[in-house]
């Protein structure tokens, strides 16, 4: 399901600071009408572990400098699936098999969505 939706200013810079660590794939998902557990995921992909890793750590110091700390942290040793969560926003950051495997997208359908163009 897709559709215009208008993005937090902390959702923009998640997927700003995700791009800016050549995060691939970016999608968000809009679930402010479709769960009660947070207004937005942000997910994007990696070409490696190490990549992955990157991103997420990117994302974690920029948000800090912005005034921005996660409730929660997932997965960052691992660096195959990473989960930041902001409370009003999730950023998930995949490796790619690890994404196409869980489907977050498929699993949300019912979530209005838009991809971000990569460059």
């Amino acid at each position: 399901m897709g559709g215009a939706f208008e993005m937090t200013s902390e959702v923009r810079r998640a997927v700003r600071y995700a791009r800016e660590r050549k995060g691939i794939d970016i999608t968000v998902l809009d679930l402010r009408h479709v769960s009660t557990a947070t207004d937005f995921f942000v997910i994007a992909s990696g070409r490696s572990d190490l990549q992955v890793r990157a991103i997420a750590e990117h994302i974690l110091d920029s948000a800090k400098r912005d005034g921005n700390r996660p409730d929660h942290v997932e997965g960052l040793k691992e660096g195959r699936w990473v989960l930041l969560d902001y409370i009003d926003y999730v950023v998930h950051v995949f490796h790619p098999a690890v994404r196409d495997f869980y489907r977050l997208e498929t699993l949300w359908g019912d979530a209005r969505s838009t991809v971000v163009e990569d460059d």
